[in-house]
């Protein structure tokens, strides 16, 4: 009877430990709104720099129009992204690269394509 209640005890203490605060952690994460800066429909992909993960996958981008997303906070507590885009006009294809580091919550990150695509 005493492992078991022990086990329980530990068990509760285990999920406790789960939904605690996590703001020594970085929180939530660090909100971004990605915006196309330009007038052409890109497809934009997006993904965070601390975890290696995508953060918006081919996601279509209207002429300035934008999406919020969330990444990880660094040790710093700032969000790094990397980006890429292609147009959406299969007739004139163009592209885009960048990144960016040192995000703070609720920044804007312009990105556009209108460079040739290798």
């Amino acid at each position: 009877m005493r492992s078991s209640l022990s086990q329980i005890l530990a068990g509760v203490g285990a999920a406790a430990m789960l939904f605690a605060d996590t703001s020594a952690f970085g929180g939530d994460g660090v909100n971004i709104t990605v915006t196309n800066d330009g007038v052409e429909d890109i497809y934009v992909s997006v993904y965070d720099s601390v975890t290696k993960a995508p953060l918006a996958e081919h996601q279509r981008l209207n002429g300035f129009t934008s999406i919020t997303i969330t990444a990880n906070p660094d040790d710093a507590g700032a969000a790094n992204i990397s980006w890429t885009t292609i147009s959406v006009d299969n007739r004139e294809r163009h592209c885009g690269q960048g990144s960016r580091a040192g995000i703070e919550n609720d920044a804007t990150v312009n990105v556009h394509a209108d460079s040739s695509c290798q």
